[in-house]
Order: structure tokens, then sequence, then C-alpha cells
């Protein structure tokens, strides 16, 4: 980390590493006349630990799971922080066979996102549509649906129906499933 007043140069900054800045996200965002708040907090890479760092932000709190096939196929699942997910069952559900988590290296590749990063937001970098979205059906209860802009030191708030606005906007129209 820098000490204060000196510049990180790009190598050393990790957005240096991604296909697409944080900013840039959001100004897609500003395009398709979505409404966000974003907010800047230390970096969390579990759900235990966005709970304790990030104070009192409404709306509902998500956790993603970036899951792959035997088939190598991808799927990007995003559903409520506290749902206890089996990959066996769901799985079952999406007829995908037996999941397993998508390494780091997939991660980058299709998503262009680092470990601990994982956000719906970041099928703006699927460009070839490799990664199948799925969408905790639990999330649309909510005003608003608080996700990381693509880096784990920040959360940005839309609401639910504009999520889907970008997901499909994107071209990663969500497959809704209750994950409760």
């Amino acid at each position: 980390m820098a000490e204060t007043g000196t510049p990180q140069s790009p190598e050393q900054s990790p957005e240096a590493a991604l296909p697409t800045a944080p900013e840039s996200l959001l100004a897609r965002l500003e395009a398709l006349g979505i409404d966000a708040k974003t907010v800047s907090h230390p970096p969390v890479f579990t759900v235990e630990e966005a709970k304790a760092l990030r104070g009192e932000l409404p709306g509902a709190h998500i956790k993603n799971l970036f899951l792959r096939n035997k088939k190598g196929a991808m799927w990007l699942v995003t559903c409520l922080e506290d749902r206890a997910i089996d990959l066996k069952d769901l799985g079952r559900r999406l007829e995908a066979g037996r999941f397993s988590f998508g390494s780091a290296d997939r991660l980058m590749t299709y998503l262009g996102i680092l470990p601990g990063s994982v956000t719906p937001f970041a099928v703006i970098n699927d460009k070839q549509q490799a990664v199948t979205m799925v969408l905790d059906s639990g999330v649309m209860d909510h005003d608003l649906v608080n996700c990381h802009p693509l880096m784990n030191d920040r959360t940005t708030a839309i609401s639910p129906q504009d999520l889907i606005r970008f997901l499909e906007a994107e071209d990663h129209a969500p497959q809704m499933i209750d994950l409760g």
C-alpha cells in the first residue's frame, strides 16, 4: 500500500489488471439511466468481513459464486448473502451436472475480475456470453441490492429491477431461481 501523498503507479494498482475499471462500469450504469450509489470501504473477501466492515448499508446484500461443471461450462450465481447453497442440488436444479468453483485464472479470463470481487456486474467483461447468469429471486424482494463494482473495496447499490436491466443490456438476462 502506498504511503499517504505517494501516488501509486498503475502497475501497483489492482485496477490496472482489470479489463474494465470500476469507473467505466459506473459510467455504463449512468448511460443506461441506472441510479447507483457507491461507497468505499476496506477490501472484503468473505460475507463475514463484509458484514463487519460495511456499516449500515440498506438493501439486499449478496454473495456470488463463480461455478463450472465437468464440461467446462460456467455459471455466475448471485444470491442473498445468508443463503446456504448446496452445489449438488444447485447443479441438479440448473441441469448442469456437478459443480465446482471456477479457478482464479478462469475468473479473470471470463469475467475480468480478481478473487474476492465476484459480482454480477462482471458480466460486462463476458463479451462471448460464456457465463450463464443465475439470480436468486429473493433479491427481488428488496428495494436495493448491493454489489461490488468490479473491486471489493467499494459497494454499489442499485434497484433489483435496474440490476436485471443492466444484465439484459449486457446480454446476460438472468435465469431466476428461488434459492431460499
